[in-house]
């Protein structure tokens, strides 16, 4: 009999490290990301009028992104129609842009308010969209707790940029199109 062996192999994801050791911001990082200026780096695919599309630092799956309302408040209600209607326009847009882009088959779309329900950002509210594939959850989480991801944010976002960019240089949408 030799030494003791988890009956799972560990599943080595070295990315998470940055996140255990990165000094937290203090303030709102919704608020704070859209200020620097680097798009890129702090993965802001698109800045509209009233809100902004950002992919989610640490994904539940690859292309999860997030719109979020560059006013800072965790009440819906304190949103605007404006400000609501142009969310909703990214969250289609982004639907259409994981489609077209990464072939997502479906897509996981919602808030998560208070703790209670999993908002990980009390402060400010942010609408998720997580795209989803037929069999994507699969044996890994089940029997290993570990959610593998096919590519790096960077990439993700390389993929993504110039579907949003499009859209930016042809203007906002027309009502009905």
């Amino acid at each position: 009999m030799g030494p003791y062996r988890h009956p799972v192999p560990p599943l080595w994801a070295p990315w998470r490290m940055q996140f255990i050791l990165e000094k937290k911001p203090k303030g709102c990082i919704f608020c704070l990301l859209p200020r620097q200026k680097k798009d890129r780096q702090n993965l802001i695919l698109f800045r509209g009028k009233n809100a902004y599309v950002i992919l989610n630092k640490f994904p539940y799956n690859n292309g999860h992104l997030m719109v979020v309302p560059n006013k800072h408040t965790s009440i819906l209600g304190r949103l605007g129609a404006k400000t609501l209607s142009e969310m909703m326009d990214l969250a289609h847009r982004s639907m259409e842009y994981l489609t077209r882009s990464m072939g997502a088959q479906g897509h996981n779309v919602g808030f998560n308010f208070g703790h209670a329900a999993g908002a990980g950002i009390l402060d400010h509210l942010h609408l998720h969209i997580v795209p989803r594939w037929m069999g994507d959850t699969n044996f890994m989480p089940i029997l290993a707790g570990n959610k593998v991801m096919v590519e790096c944010l960077q990439d993700t976002y390389d993929r993504l940029s110039p579907l949003f960019l499009s859209k930016r240089k042809r203007g906002p949408r027309k009502r009905g199109s």
